[in-house]
């Protein structure tokens, strides 16, 4: 019976490992495309329905989670000049820079902070550290409420 738990979990381990390389190998593909110029833009997916309720088919509703795995929906949020931010680590934003974070996000409703988290994870755009702990603040608070 161990023997097939263990099994079972490389098995899991092995999918998630190649699942990762792929999706790996495509935002690679979509940046060095967009640098040597034959792209204008990496493409955008279909933009999620912030107003939706949640389907409750899940455990945890997408509209909650910080994850960007549990979405492909890029969003934008009045927020497209954040995109010049794309690719840098969380703790190289200058004060000011961490500053237009924050005024995109104390701009929206506290249950869009998590869907823009998301898009901007998908977008390659890291949130200033400084940041990380009010949006899981945001985002626990919400849950805990039951929005």
């Amino acid at each position: 019976m161990t023997q097939l738990i263990l099994i079972v979990i490389i098995a899991l381990a092995a999918i998630g490992a190649v699942a990762a390389l792929a999706h790996w190998v495509h935002v690679r593909k979509m940046q060095r495309l967009l640098e040597a110029g034959e792209i204008d833009e990496i493409p955008e997916e279909e933009v999620a329905d912030v107003d939706a309720e949640c389907c409750g088919q899940h455990q945890t509703c997408e509209k909650e989670s910080l994850l960007a795995a549990v979405s492909r929906d890029v969003e934008y949020y009045d927020d497209e000049d954040l995109d010049r931010f794309r690719g840098r680590r969380g703790d190289e934003y200058a004060a000011e820079e961490v500053d237009e974070f924050r005024d995109v996000m104390y701009t929206m409703r506290e249950e869009e902070v998590a869907g823009w988290v998301r898009s901007l994870q998908l977008r390659q755009i890291e949130v200033p550290e400084e940041m990380k702990e009010e949006i899981f603040l945001i985002v626990g608070e919400l849950r805990s409420s039951g929005h």
